[in-house]
């Protein structure tokens, strides 16, 4: 066994809502010590960055509630149970943007904030065969926009770009792009 594994003892849910669920968990500590874990257990979610055909990334725009503002993303969301995450991503896509895609490309797995939750986000990159009419769910307002690869590093670079999933699956598509792998 890892000498950095932590044994979980006992575990009580604190919080059972319908995105998030909140546990504390009693641990045993690699030194035999215990200690308390508080979890935030999600279903994952997926971010794909689609590029058109002159290398544009289709964003969206929206009001993000903890933050209290509009956030420019790359089309992402929670995974549907019943769905793999690449389903889930071309789903996310033609929803936010009307995109339909093709070759998509797995660019791995995001843990966006270990400390304290289990979420694992997946990253895809694809091309737009085509764009139609966006059909968000009932309770998502967003607004498209497509921005040049090269601005989009660009304002990652330059901190326009606050959203960690965005900025990661930007810049590795950005690499592979460059290196010809994709």
């Amino acid at each position: 066994m890892n000498k950095l594994f932590e044994k979980t003892l006992n575990s009580k849910t604190v919080f059972d809502g319908k995105v998030l669920h909140i546990l504390v968990d009693e641990v045993e500590l690699p030194n035999g010590e215990t200690s308390k874990r508080e979890v935030v257990v999600h279903q994952g979610g997926v971010c794909v960055a689609a590029l058109d055909e002159n290398n544009n990334l289709y964003f969206v725009r929206q009001f993000r509630y903890p933050y209290k503002e509009v956030v420019l993303e790359l089309p992402a969301g929670k995974l549907e149970i019943g769905q793999t995450p690449l389903e889930n991503g071309k789903r996310e896509l033609l929803e936010e943007t009307g995109c339909v895609g093709y070759n998509f490309t797995s660019l791995g797995q995001l843990y966006p904030s270990p400390g304290y939750t289990g979420e694992i986000i997946h990253l895809y990159a694809c091309r737009v065969k085509s764009q139609g009419e966006q059909c968000p769910d009932a309770d998502e307002f967003l607004e498209t926009e497509k921005i040049p690869m090269a601005k989009a590093v660009e304002m990652v670079l330059n901190n326009q770009l606050p959203d960690a999933k965005s900025q990661v699956l930007i810049l590795k598509l950005d690499a592979l792009l460059r290196s010809g792998k994709i």
